[in-house]
């Protein structure tokens, strides 16, 4: 039977990189939320969601009420989170995380669970999830390589780790950096994390990457880092074809759309456009051109279909944004984008920065940049359940409990703020 017995809420904390942005650093750890729901007949799935103490506590709140569920009534358990959850502030959580806002909670909450629900379904039906989404348009999903400018090892951490990537703070290190993925991962395209130097110093290191892989996409994203008067003064060192898309370059809906109004340049956006509820004015300001989905606060893998339907009405782009994650995330993006006929650019992933895993087999494999989908039943992953005991020891000792970014700055340099823009 597909009724729900039982729901495992675990926090775990995985090894992450220094890697630069426009509000400060990563912290030396990543938190997760693993979900795992199993049903009465022994069956169970898997959904990953952040690890911040919020969701966490709005996860785990639902438990009691979803027991005693079908895992196929998704509409049912959805009315059921929007019943139970207390909405905080609209505005509260990481602006540097829009998932995390408190306008996201419902989507947020009920995604982790739909997730896990799909991979039940999947192995109780012993299809893969894309065809319990109506069937995969494409047998593998591409994936870009995401560059950050990074330190070599975090500073201000007991833990002797330290990642294989190695500093990256000039164009020729990034170039290095690129290198090093591509050849590893077969990315076909590249991403540039920016608004962490000088917006030139960026753009050379833009033109670096154009030299060094001439057949490649770019894109860059200052996450929203460059103010109306900077972007429009930096456009021209675009007109040759340099950039795929911008994404982000400034800070809301009306200011994209004040760039979009000067140029060809699609705009892109996971911050300014984080759900169905903020469409309406994007469209009517032509704010963005390209919409980087993420099911996980956006509600989930058949949310992502019905936002790709609204973008093909639209003309607008579609893609895929991604934060620090494990397989199981990896798996529910590529299953959702393999279903998705206006999938418009590669998608992207954080998956490259980790190294540590929480599934069978150790890490997901990519083959020329992108994920194959398998037969294999629901998302095609197992839980490792001794690594996660591992992870979950991790987050218990980590000491972390929220994404700080600006905090962890303030480290290094006292006087950082991580307020945007800043150029």
């Amino acid at each position: 039977m597909s009724i729900i017995e039982s729901i495992e809420i675990t926090p775990i904390a995985f090894r992450d990189p220094p890697l630069l942005n426009v509000y400060g650093i990563h912290e030396a750890w990543a938190l997760r939320t693993i979900i795992e729901i199993k049903t009465v007949d022994g069956h169970y799935g898997l959904g990953e969601s952040y690890g911040d103490e919020q969701t966490i506590g709005q996860l785990r709140a639902m438990v009691e009420h979803l027991i005693g569920m079908d895992v196929f009534c998704l509409n049912e358990i959805k009315q059921k989170i929007a019943s139970v959850i207390t909405l905080p502030d609209p505005n509260s959580g990481l602006e540097i995380a829009p998932g995390t806002l408190g306008v996201t909670t419902v989507p947020r909450i009920f995604s982790a669970f739909e997730v896990a629900c799909l991979d039940a379904m999947g192995k109780i039906t012993q299809r893969p999830v894309y065809e319990l989404l109506g069937g995969k348009v494409r047998d593998e999903v591409p994936y870009s390589a995401y560059l950050f400018y990074k330190y070599e090892s975090h500073k201000f951490t007991d833990d002797p780790w330290v990642d294989k990537w190695g500093a990256a703070l000039t164009p020729e290190g990034i170039v290095a950096q690129a290198k090093s993925m591509i050849e590893e991962y077969g990315f076909k395209s590249i991403k540039l994390k920016a608004g962490v130097f000088e917006p030139q110093q960026e753009i050379d290191a833009l033109k670096a990457l154009r030299q060094a892989f001439p057949e490649h996409p770019l894109r860059i994203d200052p996450n929203g880092g460059w103010s109306v008067e900077t972007t429009k003064a930096l456009l021209s060192q675009f007109d040759d074809g340099l950039l795929q898309y911008l994404e982000d370059p400034v800070p809301s809906k009306k200011s994209m759309g004040e760039i979009s109004a000067v140029t060809d340049i699609p705009l892109a956006t996971n911050m300014c456009v984080i759900g169905f509820f903020d469409v309406p004015e994007a469209i009517k300001l032509d704010a963005v051109q390209v919409i980087l989905s993420d099911h996980h606060y956006w509600g989930g893998l058949k949310a992502t279909q019905e936002l790709a339907q609204i973008c093909k009405s639209w003309d607008i782009g579609l893609s895929m944004h991604s934060n620090s994650h494990m397989g199981i995330s990896l798996m529910a993006m590529t299953h959702a984008a393999s279903t998705i006929e206006n999938l418009s650019y590669a998608c992207d992933t954080h998956y490259p920065w980790q190294e540590e895993e929480v599934i069978k087999g150790g890490k997901i494999k990519f083959k020329d940049g992108a994920v194959v989908l398998s037969d294999k039943p629901g998302l095609g992953v197992e839980l490792d359940r001794v690594a996660l005991a591992k992870l979950a020891e991790n987050y218990q000792n980590c000491g972390i409990r929220s994404r700080n970014d600006v905090a962890e700055m303030q480290k290094y340099d006292p006087s950082w703020t991580g307020t945007v823009p800043r150029f």
